[in-house]
């Protein structure tokens, strides 16, 4: 017999892009805020705005939304809900920073609440994605790309998100009369994408509205035309977007067979996030390395 969890929690991911007069004093106070009721998980507060992923019951995720709906600077924000079984963060994180996501561009003004590339809904994204003459750029990182992705998107070759205007510049200035769209996990990364790439001289530039997440809850697509599955900065780090076909795309770390399963290595000054099956993951021990294992052997020695 098999016993059905019971999602009596909530995982809610959201943003928006907003002047905030005092981001340390936000922060404390939404901090204290957050700890009396309950929830977990990493908020971040800047000048340019707020974006932030909490997990908590049904009940304290309902009295969050209602909390921030009710203040005048959010009113309107969106929330991406998901639901689960348990808390999907360990603890409670409210950061005062300069960027809610950092991009370090000193040479423009990069102000989504301004200026931001077009909006598009799953329905036309999914006709785009079929157009030989579109562009399709995967505003992610390499590592939330090997996991799972849009067919036929381009790769970034990059390991943080700073490191995208470099990029742009140097792999995609011949095609600024293309049709651009471009996507991401929830879409906060594509509002500084496109708005950065229509500085640059960029005609024709979208971005998946709500994300990978938003695309995901249609109930007329199902998450077609995305192979393998979404990472997401949570415990949970990947789950599954599309219900139709279950394409694996990532490839284990150590044997390279097919896998879609993230683990952190066992070593805890390494750490380091790899593809592993579940075979590679007993036999090396959750290690990512010998020289791991090794490091691991003589601290527990010393």
């Amino acid at each position: 017999m098999i016993t059905k969890k019971n999602n009596d929690y909530r995982i809610l991911l959201y943003y928006k892009f907003v002047h905030i007069e005092d981001p340390v004093a936000f922060a404390d106070e939404h901090r204290a805020f957050c700890q009396e009721l309950g929830v977990k998980g990493r908020i971040l507060v800047a000048k340019e705005g707020l974006n932030g992923t909490i997990s908590g019951t049904v009940e304290q995720a309902n009295k969050y939304m209602e909390h921030m709906h009710n203040h005048p600077l959010f009113h309107d924000m969106v929330f991406k809900i998901d639901e689960y079984h348990k808390h999907a963060f360990k603890k409670l994180i409210v950061r005062p920073k300069k960027e809610i996501v950092t991009f370090r561009v000193d040479e423009y003004e990069i102000d989504p609440s301004k200026e931001t590339g077009k909006y598009i809904k799953p329905k036309e994204f999914y006709e785009l994605l079929q157009r030989d003459d579109v562009i399709v750029i995967d505003g992610r990182n390499d590592y939330e790309y090997d996991i799972g992705h849009f067919r036929n998107a381009i790769r970034p070759d990059v390991k943080s998100f700073r490191e995208f205007p470099e990029w742009i510049r140097k792999n995609l200035s011949q095609y600024k009369d293309k049709k651009i769209i471009t996507y991401c996990t929830g879409g906060i990364r594509c509002e500084k994408l496109t708005a950065f790439m229509l500085k640059e001289g960029f005609k024709d530039v979208g971005q998946l509205e709500g994300g990978i997440i938003t695309y995901a809850k249609d109930p007329e697509l199902k998450g077609k035309l995305f192979d393998g599955k979404m990472y997401v900065f949570d415990e949970r780090i990947s789950v599954r977007v599309n219900q139709v076909e279950d394409v694996v795309v990532g490839k284990c770390y150590h044997c390279g067979k097919p896998e879609d399963r993230y683990i952190n290595c066992a070593y805890d000054m390494c750490h380091k996030q790899h593809i592993c099956c579940k075979e590679c993951e007993e036999k090396y021990k959750g290690f990512c390395s010998k020289e791991c294992e090794e490091a691991e052997m003589h601290a527990v020695k010393a």
